[in-house]
């Protein structure tokens, strides 16, 4: 019994002197801005439907090393309803620092979505959210994937682009 009280003291000791893992923190993104550019409806002339949108994306880092992002993938939903996925560029970001990111996405229109882009295009708030995935390489420490869930959430209200 008397062997076992050092020993188990020593090899304390020994696990105090090794090194505590890093804990990488999630890093966040958040949308910016996001404004609808063009939208061609089902049944329209020259070519597929389509929505074609702007986003401006602030990643922000919360660790002691840089981050490279990429596979950014999100499905956007607008009022509830899933609208289409979007994929963005890969974007690097300092430690403890922010990137921001603009990305030009189209997202194919159908019947079933065209009322939801409508009412973005009529200048009426709608709500919005983008659920994802992404992958952060965090450079000596390795690749992590983050997701799926919630990358960023608002409300959507810009100027008309449609008259009627």
């Amino acid at each position: 019994m008397r062997l076992l009280v050092p020993a188990a003291l020593a090899a304390c000791g020994l696990a105090a002197c090794a090194p505590a893992p890093q804990v990488l923190q999630v890093p966040t993104i958040e949308v910016q801005s996001v404004r609808l550019t063009r939208l061609s409806l089902p049944g329209g002339l020259g070519g597929a439907p389509v929505a074609d949108l702007k986003l401006k994306l602030r990643v922000t880092n919360p660790n002691a090393v840089p981050l490279k992002m990429s596979n950014i993938a999100a499905t956007l939903v607008i009022d509830g309803a899933q609208v289409g996925q979007a994929e963005f560029p890969r974007v690097n970001v300092p430690a403890r620092a922010s990137a921001d990111q603009e990305a030009d996405v189209s997202i194919p229109v159908t019947l079933s979505t065209a009322a939801s882009f409508l009412k973005v295009a009529r200048g009426q708030a709608v709500t919005y959210r983008l659920d994802g995935t992404f992958t952060a390489d965090f450079g000596p420490l390795g690749p992590k994937n983050f997701g799926p869930f919630t990358l960023s959430q608002g409300q959507w209200k810009q100027a008309p682009i449609i008259p009627f």
